[in-house]
């Protein structure tokens, strides 16, 4: 034993001074177990404590063509509302498949593959034309709003209903349709203001136009549909025809149309209020100016519903009471940070709750009272929603994908001041009625529709080729040309290396 030391390797000393205080000796191994079980107990509070605040909230699912902005201030603000009414916490999952049109042709795809449910809660935006179409398909599960929300609604506005009979979708918003122009530009070309849409096809505006795809974007989908309404098939395309020409190129989104006007890009762009009156906001009104045209346009419901087989259902009725209370509306039309408005982004929206535009016109947005708003022109939207696949179809094969040619052959037509050639730049290979029918029958054949296409492009291409000199080379050409040359190199390849 080494010297001061007991059988066990303890100083005596100390040992000794521990029995006369009753001073229990712990081993280090002990001190050690003994934290373990202290630590697992914290632990596991901290684990229940996560999990009841993330991993037991409850869920909703969206899908919505609707902006940054939209998604931010109705997500914030629903979920206090959420948990001030259930003293839970509610998660929103957000899905963006692109515009409306595009985020229609999803959920019919995904709803054949899955027509229980797709773990989709609720379609939010996208205008009216998609829920009607749902509703059709019997892809919209109904829900009736309680009483007291539902009165202060008003069916109707201008002909247009505000909200399904049977519940299955609500008007949100509304949304009106008109031109949104810039003024510098137009004073320093000299060009005048545009206020209908049959002056977008004038000769002043060719090239000074702006316009998304409407394959792409249901509001601009919604003004070539109301030009058709509004000037009857054969006249509307003939508007829709020139104001095609007349278009700079066709984008992929309805939101850049205006920025490219406020950037003088273009001078005119067909536009969706709310977008157009975010750049008057942005770059000021005496710059920016947007114009609804008389008679020639309509203010109508953006929507909300709920998709069939909603998995979280509760939540998807919470967040339409949410949207359709004086709460909800609230953030579509005051202005940011006023009281009860949006947080960090103005919305610029209509509300369609009438008692709202008695506010002071300091806190709102949005200065225009649809409810006061008069128009003659009648909107068929059941038309508009029986033939909005061919509409798009039809510009689509006519118009965007033969741009080039429409564009050299409305500007030689420009040349000669022709009408009759113009008349026959805008003939169109099938009537209204025709169309109509199609959209009511062979048109969601795959096989039938694509045939259709072709036929319609040949026709396009054949009307806007006629009596204009092809250039040396066409640009057809050049594919060939590579390829030959692709070809040639390769065979001197193969050759080199056999010998």
């Amino acid at each position: 034993l080494a010297p001061g030391k007991n059988a066990h390797g303890q100083d005596e000393k100390m040992w000794a001074w521990r029995l006369r205080n009753r001073i229990p000796v712990v081993d280090r191994r002990m001190r050690t177990k003994s934290r373990i079980p202290w630590c697992g107990l914290v632990l596991t509070i901290w684990l229940i404590h996560s999990f009841s605040a993330v991993g037991f909230a409850d869920k909703l699912v969206l899908i919505s063509p609707h902006w940054e902005g939209i998604r931010y201030e109705f997500e914030r603000a629903f979920k206090a509302r959420y948990q001030s009414e259930t003293g839970r916490t509610v998660e929103l999952e957000w899905m963006d498949v692109g515009g409306s049109s595009e985020t229609l042709r999803y959920l019919q795809s995904e709803f054949k593959n899955k027509p229980a449910g797709i773990g989709i809660d609720i379609f939010f935006g996208g205008g009216l034309e998609p829920y009607l179409a749902l509703k059709t398909e019997r892809l919209l599960d109904a829900y009736a709003l309680p009483k007291p929300l539902l009165e202060k609604i008003p069916p109707s506005l201008a002909g247009v209903p505000l909200y399904d009979s049977d519940h299955t979708w609500y008007g949100a918003t509304l949304a009106g349709f008109g031109i949104v122009y810039n003024k510098v530009v137009l004073h320093l070309t000299k060009l005048p203001v545009i206020t209908t849409w049959d002056d977008l096809a004038s000769p002043q505006a060719f090239g000074w136009v702006g316009s998304s795809d409407p394959r792409k974007s249901g509001s601009v989908h919604m003004v070539y549909e109301i030009i058709l309404q509004a000037y009857g098939w054969d006249r509307g395309w003939r508007i829709i025809t020139g104001l095609g020409a007349n278009v700079r190129n066709f984008t992929n989104a309805a939101s850049q149309i205006p920025k490219d006007v406020a950037i003088g890009e273009v001078a005119y762009g067909l536009a969706i209020d709310f977008y157009a009156w975010a750049q008057v906001k942005e770059a000021g009104a005496d710059k920016i100016g947007f114009v609804m045209p008389d008679n020639l346009t309509i203010i109508t419901p953006d929507g909300i519903g709920i998709l069939k087989g909603a998995a979280n259902l509760d939540v998807a009725k919470a967040f339409i009471r949410f949207v359709m209370s004086e709460e909800g509306q609230k953030l579509w039309l005051l202005a940011e940070k006023t009281t009860d408005g949006p947080h960090r982004f103005q919305l610029n929206r209509f509300s369609v709750l009438p008692s709202l535009y008695a506010l002071s016109a300091q806190s709102t947005a949005v200065k225009l009272n649809p409810f006061s708003w008069r128009s003659d022109f009648v909107f068929d939207s059941k038309l508009s929603s029986e033939r909005w696949s061919i509409v798009n179809d039809l510009i689509g094969a006519l118009v965007i994908d033969q741009k080039h040619l429409l564009t050299r052959a409305w500007k030689e037509a420009l040349a000669r001041s022709s009408e009759q050639e113009f008349q026959r730049l805008a003939a169109m290979p099938i009537s209204a009625d025709e169309a109509l029918a199609l959209a009511k029958t062979k048109w969601k054949d795959p096989a039938f529709r694509n045939q259709k296409l072709n036929e319609w492009i040949h026709f396009a291409r054949s009307k806007y080729l006629l009596g204009v000199k092809p250039p040396i080379i066409r640009y057809e050409w050049y594919s060939l040309f590579a390829f030959a040359f692709l070809s040639l190199g390769l065979v001197a390849y193969s050759w080199k290396k056999r010998r």
